[in-house]
Parts: C-alpha cells; structure tokens; sequence
C-alpha cells in the first residue's frame, strides 16, 4: 500500500485525538496506528482507542453533519462519533469515532443476525428527525451501474443492466422513495456493526454515510439477496426475519410472505452487487469468483419476470 499524504495526517491526527481523550496521553497503550481501509471512497485509520475515517471526496458537509447528529443523539443503536462536526483534511472530510470490535468474518457460526435485525427494526420505528437527508442506497446502486457501463466487453453486463432496467424509477434513484418519513441506515451489511465498549459491549450500528429517510425494506435487502441467490443459508434467513418481525420492524408484514415488501430492493442489491463484481474483475482481468458469479447469474434470471410480478426473483 502507498502512503499518501492523506493516510500520514490521517494517522497522525487518529494519535492526537486519541491522546487528548485521554487525562494523561502517557496512559494511552500506543502501538503502530493501524490502517482499517485504504479505499477512493474512505480510508480509516485506528490509534488505540480512536478511530479517524476520511470520507468519500464528494462527501456533501450539508448532508453528512446531520447524519453525524443522528448519530450522536441514537447512542443506543448507532455508534456515536466523538464529535458530530466534520473537519477538513487534504480537501476530505474526516470525523472520529470510539473504537468497537468489528463481527469476526472468520467465525460465521457468530454472526450476529439476531442483533442486526432487531438494531434495524428499533431504528426503523424511530421517528426520524428533521432535515435528515434521503437514505443513499438507491443512489449507490446507481452509481455503481454506471461505472459499470465503462466495462461493456464483460459478456455479464448485458444481463446485469437489463435486470437494473426492469426495476422501478425509485430503485434507479430516477424518482424519490415511495417512503419518504422512515429513518433507515442504507447500507446493512454484518461489516457494519460492532461491539462497544470494546471487546465485548453491545453491538451497535456504523458507518452513517448513507443514514437517512427512505423504504425500510432497502436495509432487508442484502441479506434477502444473500439468500435469493444461495449465499445465505435458509437458517440464517429465517432467523434475521424472525427478529425483525419480533421487534415490530416495519419494513415487512408481521407474518406470512415478506416477499411483496423485499423483491425490488432485493433485486436492486443483487445488480449493484454484481455491478461492483464485473467492474472489479474487469480492473484486476480476472474471471468472476463463484459468489460474484452466483450474483450475475442472479441477475440474468431476474430478466426473465418483472419485480411486481414475483414474489421473490427466481432462484
């Protein structure tokens, strides 16, 4: 990896946040920062106790402060930032944030699917406050259809961009939400949660990037992808589903086919999956992986009904 000048100051302002918070910065068990992601859309960064994350280039301060104040004022499902102020850094905005333990990708056996669903359905019936911005998912799916069309010498993308045409204008990000009042995260995957007080606190929600009002369904989508297109196993599936239900998430029907409430988001999710999936085999001229390839292959049985007329695309 090579260091830019953003990822030094990054790392050098993570030491000095986490040393203030402290009475006496000689009590902080300091070690070698540690670079969490180094990606274009954010680079994170953890000294000790405290984490910096510089945010996305175009990263709008209007709409991320208020997200950030969600934030601050939801301790009990979001993980609150240290401060709900962005500062400037090499032209990005960077906000800091107590450290929690991330879910063990190597130890699925423990994913906390229990905890995710009922986190979602407590934020899905908290009233949202106002000025907070439409929630992103929509938005991202788009954007990553269309650094997609860059890779038209991928025999998948005709499949992927006729599954994303058959979906409605809202899911394109063509037209608002058909929901504009529900507070959702945007962007639910087990990689957004952790654990706080570290090692083993609560978990609680992160990443407000994407934090804002929308369908709630979209924050059900991942793992109704997941497991639409055999990558989640059913147990895991009926337990997300029951606990949502269980904690009044309102997002689907508290009993009988969530499918109605979950297929055009799900299907949204499985093409910006897939989008990502051929533009970065395409970058790295590579072929597909089996689970980027079970979500194109997805996408290509998608074409074949319209989302309102299914109930659940087809397997």
């Amino acid at each position: 990896m090579t260091t830019t000048p953003l990822l030094t100051e990054l790392t050098l302002r993570a030491g000095t946040e986490a040393h203030a918070r402290r009475r006496t910065p000689s009590t902080c068990p300091c070690g070698a920062t540690t670079t969490l992601a180094d990606r274009p859309d954010a680079t994170v960064v953890r000294h000790a106790d405290t984490v910096a994350k510089a945010h996305a280039p175009d990263t709008d301060q209007t709409e991320l402060t208020p997200r950030l104040t969600t934030a601050t004022h939801l301790p009990d499902l979001l993980l609150p930032p240290l401060s709900p102020t962005p500062v400037d850094l090499h032209g990005r905005l960077v906000t800091f944030w107590p450290y929690g333990t991330p879910v063990d990708p190597e130890n699925p056996d423990a994913a906390p699917w229990e905890p995710a669903a009922t986190l979602l359905a407590r934020l899905h019936r908290t009233p949202a406050p106002t000025h907070l911005p439409p929630m992103r998912g929509p938005a991202k799916a788009a954007l990553a259809v269309a650094r997609l069309r860059d890779a038209t010498s991928h025999p998948a993308v005709a499949d992927v961009l006729h599954a994303w045409s058959a979906l409605p204008a809202w899911a394109r990000a063509e037209a608002p939400m058909p929901d504009t009042t529900t507070l959702c995260h945007g962007d639910l995957h087990l990689g957004q949660l952790v654990r706080h007080p570290a090692p083993d606190g609560p978990w609680r929600l992160i990443d407000v990037d994407d934090l804002g009002v929308g369908v709630p369904a979209w924050d059900l989508a991942r793992p109704a992808a997941w497991y639409a297109c055999g990558l989640l196993s059913p147990e895991d599936w009926a337990r997300f589903l029951a606990a949502y239900r269980a904690a009044g998430g309102p997002a689907v029907p508290a009993d009988g086919d969530p499918w109605p409430a979950l297929d055009i988001p799900a299907r949204a999710l499985t093409v910006q999956t897939a989008a990502r999936a051929i533009a970065k085999a395409v970058a790295a001229d590579r072929p597909l992986d089996e689970v980027e390839q079970a979500v194109v292959d997805a996408c290509g049985r998608m074409g074949s009904t319209p989302p309102q007329l299914a109930h659940g695309f087809p397997k």
